[in-house]
């Protein structure tokens, strides 16, 4: 395999946004309780670490999977659109990536599968999700960017899954919410003209940090700990969509969808401090800066 083709395998399942699917991993797992074990002595010798890596590696194999059937369904799209992405260049053959992709996805559900039975149910219904989106939802404006956020519910129930899920799986909620807005601006990100949707959006962003507020107050959560990773989010989130309405270009839209994709992490981030502690909350930060660094090299969208 030569460095080219490497690197076009790589560029296909989009490694900057691989940490984000890590975070809800970190995030389901405090809201079930894994994270105050992880302050324990017993947290490896439980063999709840390995659990935890198992997890990792399925959530980011689920997701690799997923982006790159996402362009094995838009080849077609993608000869118009986007010409130099691998599958329309020529450089990876459309087969060659469908292998990949559905190699990807079972090995994300094996992974789960050896965490628990639950655990690997919630991957099989995700990758299910995912394939359904890639070749059939994302086409229907309303449809489309619901099984999107319901995929991100299922993967932040993946990591809660590390304990139980049982009275708490409500919070996926939030990540239904939230990547519903995201998709909604990407449907910009060629043609431009999508301010309805930029307005719509930000209304949906509202929800959601009220949401994470109100969660966490129901926890007994003091708000001086949500709070900064709250602004945080807004800032990184309101911005770009602000600059994207006043100029309703492709760029500007392509930014807003990028800024919302990374800062999924802040938002699992403002989740998981609830249930943790501020350093918990930090290293998950890491994770942002990781994605950052990778958008340098590989594209977000």
């Amino acid at each position: 395999m030569s460095k080219a083709v490497f690197l076009g395998y790589l560029r296909l399942m989009r490694p900057a946004n691989l940490p984000t699917a890590a975070a809800d991993i970190f995030a389901g797992a405090a809201i079930s309780g894994g994270a105050l074990l992880l302050e324990s002595s017993t947290f490896w010798s439980s063999g709840l670490g390995m659990l935890l890596i198992w997890l990792l590696l399925s959530t980011v194999s689920l997701y690799a999977g997923g982006v790159v059937m996402n362009d094995v369904f838009d080849y077609e799209l993608d000869k118009i659109e986007r010409p130099e992405r691998a599958l329309p260049s020529g450089l990876i053959s459309v087969k060659s990536a469908a292998i990949f992709g559905c190699i990807l996805l079972l090995i994300g559900v094996l992974c789960a599968f050896m965490v628990s039975v639950v655990s690997g149910t919630i991957a099989v219904f995700l990758a299910i999700a995912i394939l359904l989106y890639d070749g059939v939802s994302k086409k229907h404006a309303f449809i489309g960017p619901l099984n999107m956020g319901i995929c991100r519910g299922l993967n932040l129930l993946l990591g809660m899954s590390l304990v139980t899920i049982y009275g708490i799986w409500w919070y996926s909620c939030i990540p239904i919410l939230y990547i519903f807005a995201i998709t909604l601006i990407s449907r910009g990100e060629v043609h431009g003209d999508n301010k309805k949707h930029l307005v719509f959006a930000g209304l949906l962003y509202g929800l959601v940090i009220t949401a994470v507020l109100l969660f966490s107050q129901f926890k007994g959560v003091p708000v001086f700990r949500t709070i900064p990773f709250l602004v945080l989010f807004g800032l990184a989130i309101y911005v770009p969509l602000v600059k994207a309405y006043r100029s309703n270009s492709p760029k500007n839209i392509k930014g807003a969808v990028i800024a919302g994709v990374l800062s999924l992490i802040i938002l699992d981030a403002a989740i998981a401090i609830g249930y943790t502690n501020w350093l918990y909350g930090l290293l998950m930060l890491l994770l942002l800066a990781l994605s950052f660094g990778l958008s340098k090299l590989f594209a977000v969208t």
